[in-house]
């Protein structure tokens, strides 16, 4: 170098952004970089959002918001519309596979089913394919699965145990059903994933009924899979 000669000045080497805060539906987050050569830091406002605003059904004071915005970011759930989410409607059996299947991050299959009732080219043909290969979902009979019908509360419970055994996750904790006035109601196929989804809290009872036959909403499934992911945190 001679003398009095100028170096241009190197410039910063930021890292990658870091969260701070995480953003919510009301507030903004933050996140910051540092440089690698002198150790100055950056800080970006994260906007606020809310995943399930764009749905005009979905009222952000309920019960059911926080896990309908977790589905929905998360890209399990999507809108019945592009404006409706239909938190009190009924989830079907195909929807339910498919929210299942997601949750797997869509593995490829070439599975045959037995089901008559499941044609190619659905959104659930091959979500259906995946679980009836892992295990997961049986038909309503041997040839049927019946893919539009209302997914009950037990059935919603015996798929998502499933499911977890399927993840090689511990499912061995049993609750006590006898407390519920329709515990026997329970189908025995279901009624040991029925005690571990009392034992996790993944379920509660309805006006203190398992109510093992009633049909499950949107809003309740999306609670249920949000419950689920803070216990086994996939």
């Amino acid at each position: 170098m001679k003398k009095g000669e100028t170096i241009p000045a190197l410039g910063h080497d930021f890292g990658p952004w870091t969260v701070t805060k995480e953003a919510t539906c009301t507030e903004d987050g933050t996140r910051e970089r540092s440089c690698s050569r002198c150790g100055e830091k950056e800080t970006e406002v994260i906007p606020a959002n809310c995943p399930s605003q764009g749905f005009t059904d979905v009222d952000q004071s309920k019960w059911y918001h926080e896990a309908i915005d977790f589905v929905v970011s998360q890209n399990l759930m999507r809108g019945m519309s592009d404006t409706l989410f239909q938190p009190d409607g009924t989830l079907t059996r195909g929807q339910l596979m498919t929210i299942l299947y997601r949750m797997a991050g869509t593995p490829e299959t070439e599975a045959a089913t037995p089901f008559t009732d499941v044609a190619s080219g659905r959104y659930f043909t091959d979500a259906v394919a995946w679980a009836y290969e892992a295990g997961i979902a049986e038909g309503v009979s041997g040839t049927t699965f019946a893919p539009n019908a209302p997914v009950t509360r037990e059935q919603l419970v015996t798929f998502l145990y499933r499911y977890a055994k399927y993840q090689e996750e511990d499912v061995s904790a049993q609750g006590n059903l006898a407390g519920y006035p329709d515990a026997e109601a329970v189908s025995e196929y279901a009624q040991i994933p029925m005690a571990w989804a009392v034992e996790q809290e993944l379920v509660n009872g309805i006006d203190g009924k398992l109510a093992p036959k009633g049909a499950a909403t949107r809003a309740q499934i999306a609670t249920i899979i949000l419950r689920y992911y803070a216990i086994y945190g996939e």
